[in-house]
Formats: structure tokens, sequence, C-alpha cells
């Protein structure tokens, strides 16, 4: 295994990702005490519904990409062109449909529709900003990376000038287009200076599309019990209370950029080791699992210890009704980052039809669960249900479902202490050597 290639690119994107971590947790508390509570739920209801558009945007083609470059490398243009215009044309009728849906539900509520709509108008930038999956396939993350945090940084200058002039909700819907349009314009550019050039093509168009499209409806059956949680608890109860869950939850997700750094670089080592057969593939996967779960149990522990602090920290008194969503919530990120590496492993047993039973048993579980517990309990209720829900569908249904057992003794095999304490040696001794070098 090649530890050094994996940890040279995860550096990068750590590196950059801590400094983006901390201007988010300055700037989104400044914005979320600004904003109050009802305001920031409107803002996060706005985004629940455009999450809804993203999977139909994207095609599957963030979970293909990688996998499609690894086993073509001399079609790279075309693979990247046809995946971009698709991906833009795409996102241009998602945007009309998020404003359809914004219009039909939210009838006479012109505030909430202006701000739906605004804020769907950052899908057509993340088609731009596909074009990321293919430094990650090149294992050069530390220009995306790079390019990445100065836009976080154009971002949080954008969110401060707003808070210093005292601009209204509206203004704050468009800071992800902001966000995104900046990423994949920059990123366009130094493709261009080192990758091939730019095509089109329907075959290619077709078999891409053949290979991805279960993700298309997997990735939308998350989302539903990622989202559909904001929208049940805005529509049964009020902006107010979808503003303190949303509070838990980004609270909670902090540090969700160590999870994604290591899962993008060891995704294309594990696809590669696959690929060639090689005898460290299971390995890898099963690593990948030890080190996700026993840093987000590690952060499970922290956050419950001081919710309190951290809520007050972050978003201040008003936000109190946060610190008892956060304590339940803050436990399903070790069942959720299970289904990440459990989706890579599927890509590269070219599994994919299995995602929708997966994800769709899912779905239904988790708004079962919404319908009984929000009247009742309220964000409380949404966070145990979401706890529930990542528990029965990335741990529970992996015994269920026969062909992707194999997945979870791999998993298994990744919490055992043993296993990782030697393979972390090893790890450490590869770093070391290069070091030396």
């Amino acid at each position: 295994m090649n530890y050094g290639k994996v940890f040279n690119n995860a550096k990068w994107i750590v590196a950059c990702k801590i400094m983006q971590s901390l201007l988010q947790l300055v700037v989104g508390m400044l914005c979320a005490r600004y904003l109050g509570p009802s305001n920031y739920g409107l803002i996060n209801y706005a985004a629940s519904i455009v999450a809804f558009a993203m999977p139909i945007m994207k095609l599957g083609f963030d979970a293909t990409l990688v996998r499609e470059l690894v086993e073509n490398p001399r079609k790279e243009g075309e693979i990247l062109g046809t995946s971009l215009m698709m991906n833009m044309l795409s996102a241009i009728a998602c945007i009309g449909g998020v404003t359809a849906f914004a219009s039909i539900a939210n009838s006479g509520e012109k505030e909430t529709i202006i701000v739906c709509v605004l804020y769907s108008l950052s899908i057509f930038f993340a088609a731009v900003e596909m074009i990321q999956y293919w430094f990650q396939y090149k294992l050069q993350s530390k220009y995306s990376s790079v390019v990445m945090l100065i836009a976080y940084i154009a971002v949080a200058a954008y969110r401060i000038f707003l808070l210093v002039t005292g601009k209204s909700v509206y203004w704050f819907a468009v800071t992800h287009s902001v966000e995104f349009g900046t990423v994949g314009i920059t990123l366009i550019v130094l493709y261009f200076r080192k990758g091939s050039r730019f095509s089109f093509s329907f075959d290619t168009a077709k078999k891409m599309i053949s290979k991805s499209k279960h993700y298309i409806l997997a990735s939308l059956m998350v989302v539903v019990f990622q989202s559909t949680d904001h929208i049940m608890l805005t529509t049964m109860i009020g902006e107010e209370e979808n503003g303190f869950y949303t509070a838990a939850i980004t609270s909670a997700a902090v540090v969700q950029f160590v999870y994604t750094a290591i899962t993008d670089s060891f995704r294309p080592v594990i696809l590669s080791s696959k690929k060639e057969e090689n005898a460290d593939y299971e390995r890898l996967v099963s690593m990948l699992y030890g080190i996700i779960i026993y840093l987000s149990l590690a952060q499970s522990v922290v956050f419950t210890v001081f919710s309190r602090l951290i809520i007050t920290v972050l978003y201040g008194e008003s936000y109190a009704a946060s610190v008892a969503v956060l304590r339940i919530l803050i436990w399903f990120i070790v069942f959720s980052y299970m289904g990440t590496v459990r989706n890579v492993w599927i890509l590269a047993e070219q599994k994919q039809k299995y995602l929708w039973i997966i994800n769709l048993s899912g779905a239904v579980f988790n708004i079962i669960l919404n319908a009984v517990m929000i009247p009742y309990w309220g964000a409380c209720g949404a966070a145990f249900a979401s706890l529930l829900t990542q528990f029965f569908t990335n741990f529970v249904l992996g015994f269920i479902i026969k062909p992707i057992r194999h997945n979870n003794r791999l998993m298994l095999k990744g919490i055992n202490p043993v296993f990782m304490i030697r393979e972390s040696k090893n790890l450490i001794r590869v770093l070391k050597d290069r070091k030396n070098v």
C-alpha cells in the first residue's frame, strides 16, 4: 500500500480544510447570531429543498467519475467534458424545478420563495465544481484544496460585508453560489494548464449514465433522510425549531472535513488496488473503516460532554434549545460515515444496484420516524430519528442484504483494535522512512 502518497494527498486537504473550518466557525457563528433562529431556519429550509435537486444535477457522476478516469486515463478530456456539459444542462432544469416547488409549496410566502430561488442558483455553480474529481483522481488535491480555501476566504469576506452593512436574508441566500462559482471556475482554469482538452461524446454520455444511474436514486434517497427532517420541522412546527436543529447539526459536522479528506484520499487508491487485483485492497477498506469509526467515536464523546459550551460559544444563549439536540445528534455521525466508506466498497465491487434498496429503506424509515417523533419532541425528535435511521441504514441493513454482507465483515475487521494497532504502526514506520529520505 502506498501510505506515503495517500498521506501526502490527505495532508493538503486537511491543512486547508482546518483553515476553512476555522473561518466557517467564526463567520457562521456571526451569521447565525445576526439572522436569529427564524431567518437561520429559513436559509436552511431553502438549502434542504436545493439538496433534493443536487443528486439529480450530479447524475451520479460524483460517485463514479474517479473510477471512469482510473479505467480510461486516455479519454479523460472526453469524460470530463461530457460530464460537465451534462451536469450544467441538468443544473438548469433543477433550478426550474426548485422554483416551481417553492412557488407551489410556499404559495403566498414571498420571502420564502425568493430565498429558495436565490439559493437554487448555487446548483449551476456546483455543476462546474465537479471538475474537482479530476484532481482527486490525480492525487493532486493540494490544488483543489488551496482553491477551495481561497474561495471560502472570499465568501467569508462577502458574509462579513453583509453583516457590517446589515443586509437582508436575500443576500445571504447567494453565498453558496459565490463559493461554488469561485472554486469551479478557478479549477477549470488550472485544469486547462495541466489536463487534456474537453470534448463531448454521446456514446461516452450513455456509458457513464448506464454506470451512474443507480447512484441518482440512491443519492436522492440519502437526501431524503438528510433533509426531510429540516422540511418537516419547518412545515410541522416552524422555522425557529428548524433553526435550533440546524445549529446542532452544523456543530456536529464542524470537523466533517477530516472524514472527507481521509475518504477522498483513500478512494482512488482503493479503486486502483481493486482494478489491479492487489492483495492490499480489502485491508485498505478495513483500515479506512477503522480510522473513520474510531475518530467519529472520539468526537461523539467530546461533543456530548461539552455540548452546552459548544452551542453557547458558537451561537449564544438564544440557541440554548440546541444543546439537547446536539447531545443526541452527534452520535449519528459514527454511522453516517460508515455509509460513506461502504459506498467506496460498493463502487469498487460494482454493486451499485443495491444502493437504491439501502437508501430507499432508509428514506422510508426516516420519514416514518420523523412523522411520529417531531410532533412530540420537536427538534430532539428529529435528531433521534436521524440517529436511528443512520444506524439502521449503514449498519443493520449490511447484515440483512446478503450481497453486501462481506462489506460488514471488512467493517468489523477495521473495528478490531489489534488490526488497527498493527496498521497504525505500519503507517508510522512508512512516514518515518519518508522523513529520513
